[in-house]
């Protein structure tokens, strides 16, 4: 097994012991592959996930219970993380005029016009595509959502 010899693993409990090691080794490898693609525009992976969501919710703002609701790695701190594209002047911080204690995130032009200028300079699809078909790439999907009992 490749796997084994890549993390140098004697051997699994079960089949299911092995998938589990491999869907977290596969989840780091794409989380490397993102970062490294992502890293030459100045921005981490949370912080280009945070981006999307923003851009996805535009023209309406998020907040940031919707942020975390949505971003990939549950982990993150989304408002330290909102706190920094500020600072990288990529999306704007408001006081809801609503509710004064919500605040409204909204990505601005900077931060739309750095996404575009990704779309077209990255292609994440590749990072799979290389190695799958994509019929297989679909396969990956149903099995994976069938892991997680969403089938």
């Amino acid at each position: 097994m490749q796997l084994q010899k890549e993390i140098k693993a004697p051997r699994y409990e079960s089949a299911f012991h092995e998938a589990m090691v491999n869907v977290a080794f596969t989840h780091n490898w794409c989380n490397e592959q993102v970062k490294q693609a992502v890293s030459s525009y100045d921005i981490t992976n949370q912080q280009f996930n945070v981006l999307r969501i923003l851009r996805g919710q535009y023209p309406s703002p998020s907040t940031i219970n919707l942020l975390k609701s949505r971003m990939l790695d549950k982990m993150c701190d989304a408002s330290r993380i909102v706190d920094r594209l500020v600072q990288k002047e990529l999306i704007c911080k408001k006081v809801n005029p609503y509710d004064k204690r919500a605040v409204d995130i909204l990505i601005n032009e900077k931060g739309l016009a750095l996404l575009k200028k990704m779309d077209r300079e990255m292609d994440l699809s590749a990072i799979l595509s290389s190695n799958l078909s994509r019929q297989e790439a679909e396969l990956l999907t149903t099995l994976l959502e069938k892991a997680r009992g969403r089938d």
